[in-house]
């Protein structure tokens, strides 16, 4: 009988692991099995569901979960938030790496949360909370010490839809690819700091870069 190839092979495991070296990050045991499954499943579901465009299961472990993981050194706690996860990029496998931050992963997209929600059955995983709703609608009860946006459409929208999720002091982390310094000119404001952090994500021939906005304690959004 022809044996079943598995969605994610060895050469997969063996990427997420150079990979993991390469950003210094100790990932234990059960963090690399949990971001596997989530390749797994998402290589699954997208046969049926437009969950990304990336089919190539190697190359989906670098502009997915590698770059995800890029900004692990910087995220704050104990509570983050992931605006408009999509597929669960950055906020799940920041999770997994990080079992002692509590993560909340908040998209409008229902279809895409279901997909979220069973990688999170399939893979254990506690430490997360997945809302169906829109950014500027969301008002928790609690706020959070780090808010991080992968591809948010702009830095200004950013904060003026997002800013209010954020405790005193926090900070937001928003992943680009380039920026441009008419968008760091929009955040000028009394409060508001940013600055620009350029990421190195392994065996991604593409530029990536970290705007952290910070706002001052005192700063009211």
């Amino acid at each position: 009988m022809e044996q079943r190839q598995p969605d994610v092979d060895a050469d997969v495991a063996a990427l997420l692991d150079e990979g993991l070296e390469r950003l210094g990050l100790d990932a234990g045991a059960g963090a690399r099995r949990a971001m596997l499954k989530h390749l797994e499943l998402m290589a699954r579901w997208n046969r049926a569901m437009n969950l990304t465009a990336v089919t190539d299961p190697l190359r989906a472990v670098v502009v997915h979960v590698l770059d995800s993981l890029s900004v692990a050194p910087c995220l704050a706690g104990p509570r983050v938030i992931d605006v408009g996860t999509g597929a669960g990029f950055p906020g799940l496998p920041l999770a997994f790496l990080r079992p002692d931050l509590e993560f909340t992963l908040l998209d409008s997209r229902d279809r895409k949360l279901r997909f979220v929600s069973e990688v999170l059955r399939a893979t254990g995983a506690a430490n997360v909370t997945v809302v169906s709703e829109r950014v500027e609608r969301y008002f928790p009860g609690d706020k959070f010490d780090t808010l991080v946006a992968r591809a948010f459409s702009s830095l200004a929208d950013l904060v003026g839809l997002a800013g209010h999720l954020v405790a005193p002091g926090a900070r937001m982390l928003a992943m680009k690819g380039a920026h441009t310094q008419a968008e760091l000119d929009a955040l000028a404001r009394p409060g508001v700091r940013s600055n620009v952090v350029p990421l190195e994500v392994p065996f991604l021939d593409a530029r990536r870069h970290l705007v952290i906005i910070q706002f001052d304690e005192s700063e009211d959004r």
